[in-house]
Parts: C-alpha cells; sequence; structure tokens
C-alpha cells in the first residue's frame, strides 16, 4: 500500500442484513488498511452514525424493517459529513437512484468487485477531504433563481457543468460515478427547468450575483 493510499484510509461503517456481505466488506477493507465496523440494522447503525462521522458508509438499500431510504431520511444525509454508498442489486437501481435523491453519494452494484468497490470509496474520501479547495467557489457563491431548490451535491454538479466538465469529469473531480452524476444534473435540469447545458450556463451566470 503506497503513502497515498495510507492517507486516504479511515473507518468504513457497513450496514447490510447478509452477515456474509458484511465479513466479505470487511474482510475486503481491513486488507487495505481501513477499519471496518459492521451493522445488521438500521436502528443499531443510526444510533452510532449520529454519535460518530466515519470516513465513509455502504448501506444496505433493502434493509429488514428500516429501509435504506428511511434511513438516509432519519440520518439526514443531505447534509451528512460522510459519503454514503448504497448497495444495490441490479434489480434494485431505480430504488438506487431514489436513494441519490434523497441524499447518497453514490451506489455500488452486486456482485462486488472488490478492487472497484476500494477505488471507489477511496475516491469519495478524497474528493470529501478536498471539497473546500476543489468547489468552484465563483459559481457555488452566485445566487440564481432556483438555487434554493438545489441541494449541495446538486450545486457541486451545477458548478462542474457549468465550468464545461464532461458527466466523466466531474465525476472523478467530486468521486462519484458518471451515472450519479448523470441523475443529479437531471435533477437540476427539472428544477431549474433547463432544456440544456447551455440553459444551465445562462441560469447560473445570467443576471446572478456572487453571494
Amino acid at each position: 500500500m503506497t503513502s497515498e493510499q495510507q492517507r486516504v484510509c479511515g473507518e468504513i461503517f457497513l450496514v447490510d442484513d447478509d452477515p456474509a456481505v458484511r465479513d466479505a466488506l470487511s474482510v475486503t477493507f481491513m486488507l487495505e488498511g481501513f477499519q471496518a465496523r459492521g451493522f445488521a440494522d438500521g436502528t443499531s447503525f443510526l444510533k452510532v452514525a449520529r454519535e460518530k462521522v466515519p470516513d465513509a458508509i455502504l448501506l444496505d438499500v433493502k434493509m429488514p424493517g428500516t429501509s435504506g431510504i428511511d434511513i438516509l431520511h432519519d440520518l439526514d444525509a443531505q447534509n451528512y459529513p460522510a459519503p454514503i454508498f448504497i448497495i444495490s442489486g441490479q434489480g434494485d437501481i431505480p430504488m438506487a437512484v431514489e436513494a441519490i435523491k434523497n441524499g447518497a453519494f453514490d451506489f455500488l452494484e452486486k456482485p462486488f468487485d472488490a478492487d472497484t468497490v476500494v477505488r471507489r470509496v477511496r475516491e469519495a474520501i478524497k474528493a470529501q477531504r478536498r471539497r473546500p479547495s476543489t468547489h468552484k467557489s465563483d459559481i457555488l457563491s452566485r445566487s440564481f433563481p432556483g438555487r434554493e431548490r438545489l441541494t449541495r451535491r446538486e450545486r457541486e454538479v451545477l458548478a462542474e457543468i457549468a465550468s464545461g466538465a464532461s458527466n466523466k469529469e466531474a465525476g472523478n473531480k467530486l468521486g462519484i460515478s458518471p451515472r450519479t452524476v448523470e441523475v443529479h444534473r437531471a435533477r437540476v435540469m427539472e428544477k431549474l427547468n433547463a432544456r440544456n447545458t447551455a440553459d444551465l450556463v445562462r441560469i447560473v451566470l445570467s443576471e446572478s450575483r456572487v453571494s
């Protein structure tokens, strides 16, 4: 493990009712130098997560009793300091998209590729840690019609798009997948009544002011 990898390791919370999934993910992350803590239900997880913020969270979208979506609401995921990845099967993609709309950082599809999971979580942690210095602050600080309807993540995606970044480039900068960028992009366009990227840029830059 390189010195760069060591700097972005930390503690991961794993929330899944399947002990085999928790164990596999725990081993995967611990071999990469992370600390891993597993939770079998949403109630026990929420109690700890409200008192201690980990470096990242992996949350199964289909939890018994309290669903992953409910947990996102209860944790106020839109404003939670750590990135929350939703774990979903292929048939759960609509639910995963709904989770992103409710504050999830990104989603991971089963079956897992260990290297991919660790890489994406590591990138998310790095993006979270460098957030204050990499924002497009001139765009993010602007006041424009509809700004108050956007979540923090949607404003960050909008800043990248308005700066000319592609979905892939925006995803690399923010530590999320291009697919997730597209979900946020669609939400931003809907909320701002924009027909295309040119509309978004016009809305942000025209007749707006720096707060």
